[in-house]
C-alpha cells in the first residue's frame, strides 16, 4: 500500500496531544488590531474539538490520530 497523504490545512489547524485529544485554534485570527483586547487574548489558545469531527479528522490526518 502507498502512503496516505495528510491534509495540510487540517495539519495546520489541529494539534494532537500525547493522550490523543484533538485541539483546535479559535477562528477569525486574521486582522487582530481592530478586535477588542479580550478577544485578542483568546487567539493563542487551543480548545478541545468535538467528538463528531473525529471521523473526518481520521481521514484528513491519517498518522496523527490514535
Amino acid at each position: 500500500m502507498p502512503k496516505m497523504k495528510t491534509h495540510k490545512g487540517a495539519s495546520r489547524r489541529f494539534k494532537i496531544t500525547g493522550s490523543g485529544k484533538i485541539l483546535q485554534a479559535k477562528e477569525g485570527r486574521g486582522l487582530k488590531r481592530n478586535r477588542a483586547k479580550r478577544v485578542r487574548r483568546m487567539y493563542g489558545k487551543m480548545l478541545p474539538t468535538s467528538d463528531t469531527n473525529k471521523n473526518h479528522l481520521q481521514v484528513a490526518l491519517p498518522y496523527g490520530i490514535k
